[in-house]
């Protein structure tokens, strides 16, 4: 039984274990690249199908599935490939090939739903890319992880994708929600207005999660905190206590008052390391002595779907529109292309 990489935010990765074979991608961000001019305005897009958001700048394959100039970092050269065709890479990053198949297909969901997403909103940062395989700007990618499970999810769920009234969402996902997702704003520190699709919902997860990811404990420096609240904005030159400031809905720390300056938890978080302080849903934080100690649970920031919710759920026999839309709300699963 294989140990696989927990893909976190920026790219960042960890090895873990647990009773199954694990590739969960533990998080996907609200990803900072400028966005491109938009196609059309909101009242333009009320209403609209998956179908019509798609720019008609991109050709399209004799499936009418658009084709993408994708730069393969690794080989250093630009690829076109139709969405589909770049799916199952992208979704062998993200999770096991051993998986439970509806599990697989509500990441593939989710997948597509980013592509698009990215693809109509924002500009790659490779000239002459729509998108890329870096894990910088878009999901990960590794095709020689593809088997025929994945390749069954990618071809069950054939252009299918999340509608947001009219706009193609942020498909946010996390490993682990430590019992409860959260909102945009809360697990993300999310500038924009609150998505009208994110919601605090359970997680879903079971036993099966490895410990890892249901709770978690990490020792600090000093210095390594002071560094993490100076590159998040406090100005802090000796720690004096350390203290939850404000917690959202889920019960997420939102700030932290750091030597009684306030610091933006999310931001603290991948200052110091978001594969040791694994989440902002903290159980326990003190100074020890001279150390930072931290507890909590969950794997992630917390937004959308919980990769090991989508596993527990899927094992149940919730299929794979279930699982997406019971984490995010006010959507539908929507058709790009038959």
């Amino acid at each position: 039984m294989k140990q696989c990489l927990i893909a976190l935010m920026l790219g960042i990765a960890l090895l873990t274990g647990g009773c199954a074979a694990q590739r969960v991608g533990a998080e996907n961000p609200a990803l900072p690249e400028p966005e491109a001019t938009p196609m059309m305005t909101p009242e333009d897009a009320e209403g609209k199908s998956a179908a019509d958001l798609i720019p008609a700048r991109f050709e399209k394959d004799e499936g009418g599935v658009p084709i993408l100039n994708v730069y393969d970092v690794q080989n250093e050269k630009i690829e076109r490939l139709s969405v589909e065709e770049y799916l199952p890479a992208v979704l062998a990053g993200e999770m096991a090939g051993d998986w439970p198949l509806e599990a697989l297909k509500a990441q593939a969901i989710l997948a597509r739903t980013f592509v698009l997403q990215f693809v109509t909103q924002k500009t790659s940062m490779y000239d002459g890319a729509d998108i890329s395989t870096d894990i910088k700007e878009a999901q990960a990618y590794d095709a020689s992880g593809v088997n025929e499970r994945i390749r069954q999810a990618v071809n069950e769920t054939r252009g299918m994708v999340l509608n947001a009234g009219g706009e193609f969402p942020y498909a946010w996902f996390h490993a682990h929600s430590g019992g409860l997702t959260a909102r945009a704003k809360e697990g993300l520190d999310y500038e924009k207005a609150e998505p009208s699709y994110t919601q605090c919902v359970k997680g879903m997860e079971n036993d099966e999660a490895p410990a890892e990811a249901a709770h978690w404990e990490a020792t600090f420096t000093a210095e390594e905190v002071l560094a993490a609240a100076r590159d998040s904005g406090a100005s802090v030159s000796e720690l004096t206590s350390i203290q939850v400031g404000q917690r959202g809905e889920s019960g997420r720390a939102t700030t932290l008052l750091i030597s009684g300056k306030e610091v933006s938890a999310p931001a603290f978080r991948l200052a110091i390391g978001s594969t040791k302080m694994r989440s902002c849903l903290l159980e326990s934080l003190r100074i020890v002595d001279g150390q930072v100690y931290m507890a909590g649970k969950g794997y992630g920031h917390g937004v959308g779907m919980s990769q090991w919710g989508a596993y527990a759920m899927a094992q149940q026999g919730s299929t794979a529109e279930e699982i997406v839309l019971h984490y995010f709300t006010g959507v539908t699963i929507d058709k790009a292309w038959e």
